[in-house]
């Protein structure tokens, strides 16, 4: 099973294909096919590759579902003994998208050359002075 960790509209999301999700309020219209190519975590047959802060060469696609309001939020203000008390409340503008596929190509990866740790390149020098 493929599944992915996204950033999304300031949101982390767990996403697997053919999920729907329920998202911040989008400006594209119902039915059309979104990119989103901030993938932080991916799980492809048990191999994780998690990103710093992206994974390279990963690609979610998704399709817009609908525009709704979600549930009602109630907030309440309220002061000691001064009798002061107030309730507020909002809707939140949601979308929900579908996942059609999620996509990462292994070989166009770039590895990062490892580099010896500060502590290792000091002992080293050490023992060439003497």
């Amino acid at each position: 099973m493929i599944y992915a960790i996204i950033d999304f509209k300031g949101t982390q999301i767990k996403i697997a294909e053919g999920d729907q999700v329920k998202v911040p309020k989008l400006d594209q219209k119902e039915g059309t096919e979104l990119k989103i190519e901030n993938v932080l975590l991916i799980n492809h047959d048990g191999n994780v590759e998690v990103g710093i802060p992206v994974v390279k060469n990963a690609l979610v696609t998704a399709t817009v579902l609908e525009h709704f309001k979600g549930k009602k939020i109630r907030v309440a203000t309220y002061k000691a003994k001064s009798r002061y008390r107030k309730v507020k409340g909002f809707r939140p503008q949601l979308s929900k998208i579908a996942i059609n596929s999620i996509s990462f190509s292994q070989k166009n990866a770039v590895k990062e050359p490892k580099t010896a740790s500060k502590k290792r390149a000091g002992s080293l020098a050490k023992t060439k002075k003497s």
